[in-house]
């Protein structure tokens, strides 16, 4: 244990950004803590020297055997980065209401309970950054995400709060806002359209959502520009609230701000190929 080393904790951590911020974390010194189900994926950051941990962020005893497990050995925790979570996609007739609860129970509630966790710890050292991971989608719609884009939507809110409510304790809560990043998560939201609304009445509009999201591979950035990011957060005196990168996610808020509703949707539909009728 080095006391002068700050201690990060990262969730969804196996692959894409997540393993991404941990390597880039450890190579910049810090003790790195990473946690997520699939541990055999992990391999390659445990064989560079992070701390990995099988984390189940729906189960409360996971959580509570990941926290403890890190305080036991270093004492502390200086930073926790939401980054666990996944996109259920199809149409929002289409998707069964427990998978529409499991979409909750990951993207907030598991984000929420991994932050409660940890909070004990925190507010007795007066000190401490959580970095959420939301998503543009949390400011506005994508064709077929409406339960994703409503979980994300939800985040917005709770990171303004906890972030008001943790301040006095020396405590920053910090939301960042991606767009398009290379990972896993586009193949998976593909492959959910095509499972849960490639047949039946909505099946035009999940061919349409299929196309777009294959197009968008090309305007992904790579998940370096959000690593560069946390480091330049956790290494912040007074970090701002929200962080919004890539470059083209920014134009699409400004967009959206601009733009009315039905202006902004009649623009966003024929950029994502939806049909305009069927």
């Amino acid at each position: 244990m080095d006391t002068n080393k700050k201690v990060a904790l990262i969730t969804g951590a196996s692959s894409g950004i997540g393993a991404d911020i941990a390597m880039r974390m450890a190579s910049a010194g810090y003790a790195v803590y990473a946690g997520a189900r699939r541990v055999d994926r992990m391999r390659e950051l445990e064989a560079a020297g992070i701390n990995i941990s099988e984390l189940d962020v729906t189960s409360a005893a996971s959580i509570a055997s990941f926290v403890q497990g890190v305080l036991e050995q270093e004492k502390k925790i200086d930073i926790l980065i939401n980054n666990a979570g996944y996109g259920s996609y199809g149409a929002v007739e289409d998707v069964d209401i427990e998978e529409a609860r499991r979409q909750f129970e990951v993207n907030l509630f598991g984000l929420a309970a991994m932050t409660n966790a940890v909070l004990p710890s925190m507010r007795s050292n007066r000190s401490g950054t959580i970095i959420h991971m939301g998503s543009v989608g949390g400011k506005l719609w994508s064709v077929l995400g409406g339960w994703y884009q409503a979980s994300k939507y939800a985040l917005e809110g709770l990171a303004d709060c906890t972030r008001n409510e943790l301040r006095p304790f020396g405590i920053h809560v910090v939301l960042l806002e991606p767009g398009g990043i290379k990972s896993e998560w586009r193949e998976n939201v593909m492959s959910s359209i095509q499972k849960t609304s490639g047949n039946g009445p909505y099946s035009a509009i999940a061919t349409a959502a299929n196309s777009f999201f294959e197009g968008a591979a090309s305007l992904e950035a790579q998940p370096k520009v959000v690593s560069d990011l946390i480091l330049k957060v956790c290494s912040s005196d007074n970090p701002k609230p929200r962080y919004v990168v890539p470059t083209n996610a920014k134009i699409m808020l400004v967009l959206k701000a601009l733009l009315t509703d039905r202006f902004f949707d009649k623009i966003w539909s024929r950029f994502m190929k939806i049909p305009k009728s069927m």
